[in-house]
């Protein structure tokens, strides 16, 4: 391989914000309503497939083994197809991902069985994170610099619109008035899969990363996409782009191995390792624990009818997209240190709260859900925050599979043990064992806070290239 010179990323970080951008996040961005729908159709279902009408008949153990299916699904998914997202690029992989996950959502409409419901749950999962690993490179290699937070942020965010949206299409579709009680169900897996062709036919349109080609060899592709990219954006503004500044020589390469990229995070970064693990494990715990399960508190503690759970995970779904989409530019102007940390910390405090609360015996499900929509509004932005760290953080050649790594390995533990932890909780009937459950997702969240402030990367409005230099990097000249 040559060894280059080039400006690309400079060219890409300067450039004003265009409908090229927004054509970027609609293709890729969306993925994350797909889960946000995904995750919510299991949750609200919960009480309904454990009916014996239902065609599955679950207990509510099963249902939590479901989830933690699913989550293992994903984080198996994401280490797989992160390393080829490293080594075969993001596009190739961003389709092959979001097809996986149309199969096997498609297949899960048809479950009978408790193994077979397993199965496709697992290929969802496996979906759904390999599409983790791609989309997170991909978008932040080709956002600028100076927003690259917001965006991140609003993306990730939009899990809700996806949470909101299942929640909202539950409501007729579970109701036995309208739907037998083994059809209902069904169909939403089926809408989900529907939303997964539309996404797929937009995101054919979505270009390969420049900076993977140029690092790999591809360096005239890569200047042919970013020319046609600038040339898109002045045809819109109608003047000049202002010059790019700074350069990077690189020594291209065909792919990064293994033992590099783990030298990488163990060796040259142990710090940030921390921190992504860190961020991974407390979002994820708290986010599969009371997600996968809420639909069941409600039925198991308040006596709300199968029916009516979806209404009181609107309300959560939109506390939760308005955290990211309202915080998520302080995140580029007060910096990435003092509001990751401060909503970890701030949102450990209100989950101690609530539990507090739950635990009086003073809550209804209306109030309970008013106090997850405080809780979320800032867990959210912090959990939105951690995809962003770990994608920034770490060289170009890692990029992919980091993702993938700390993704894995925070949700393998906290969102595999928290399901299925929280679904014994649940079964047993008792507030008191709940509120544990809640307590040590509290605490999670405040000490991955703290490992944030003080061990934490500034990566507000710089360059990725400036944050981490590429493996294959000969020299810098970012000005």
């Amino acid at each position: 391989m040559a060894q280059i010179s080039t400006d690309i990323p400079a060219r890409l970080d300067r450039l004003p914000w265009a409908r090229w951008h927004w054509m970027v996040l609609i293709g890729l961005g969306t993925v994350w309503i797909l889960d946000g729908l995904e995750v919510t159709i299991v949750g609200v279902i919960g009480p309904r497939i454990t009916d014996p009408d239902s065609g599955l008949g679950l207990t509510d153990s099963q249902v939590g083994i479901a989830a933690g299916v699913y989550i293992a699904g994903a984080c198996l998914g994401a280490l797989f197809f992160g390393h080829l997202t490293d080594r075969f690029g993001r596009k190739k992989l961003f389709l092959v991902t979001l097809a996986l996950y149309l199969a096997a959502t498609v297949a899960t409409a048809f479950s009978h069985d408790a193994w077979y419901f397993y199965l496709c749950r697992f290929f969802t999962g496996a979906g759904i994170g390999g599409e983790y690993a791609a989309i997170n490179s991909a978008i932040d290699e080709l956002i600028p610099a100076r927003v690259r937070g917001t965006v991140d942020l609003a993306v990730n965010g939009s899990f809700w619109l996806g949470t909101a949206f299942g929640a909202l299409i539950a409501i007729p579709a579970l109701n036995p008035m309208l739907l037998p009680a083994d059809v209902g169900w069904r169909l939403l897996f089926g809408l989900g899969a529907i939303c997964g062709l539309a996404i797929l036919l937009v995101r054919r349109t979505v270009p390969e990363s420049p900076r993977w080609l140029f690092i790999h060899g591809r360096d005239q592709e890569a200047e042919a996409i970013v020319r046609g990219i600038e040339a898109k954006v002045r045809e819109e503004n109608g003047k000049a782009l202002d010059p790019p500044h700074g350069e990077i020589r690189i020594n291209q390469r065909g792919h990064t191995p293994l033992t590099e990229v783990a030298a990488t995070l163990l060796r040259r970064y142990p710090k940030r390792t921390t921190v992504g693990l860190s961020l991974f494990v407390g979002q994820a715990f708290l986010y599969n624990s009371i997600f996968f399960t809420y639909a069941l508190v409600l039925s198991t503690f308040f006596k709300v009818p199968d029916s009516g759970t979806p209404w009181y995970l609107v309300p959560i779904a939109i506390g939760n997209f308005l955290g990211p989409v309202l915080l998520g530019r302080f995140f580029d102007t007060i910096g990435r240190r003092a509001m990751i940390s401060g909503s970890y910390v701030l949102s450990g405090l209100l989950l101690l709260g609530t539990a507090a609360l739950f635990d009086a015996h003073v809550l209804t499900p209306v109030t309970l859900t008013a106090c997850w929509m405080v809780v979320f509004f800032f867990a959210s932005a912090g959990a939105s925050s951690a995809y962003l760290t770990v994608s920034e953080i770490f060289p170009m050649e890692t990029r992919a599979l980091a993702i993938a790594l700390f993704y894995a390995a925070g949700t393998g533990l906290g969102g595999i043990i928290g399901p299925v932890l929280f679904g014994r909780l649940v079964e047993s009937g008792v507030v008191g064992n709940v509120v544990t459950g809640y307590v040590v997702g509290a605490v999670l969240m405040m000490a991955a806070g703290l490992v944030q402030w003080f061990m934490g990367v500034e990566a507000a409005r710089r360059s990725l290239e400036d944050i981490a230099a590429p493996l294959s990097a000969e020299q810098r000249q970012m000005v």
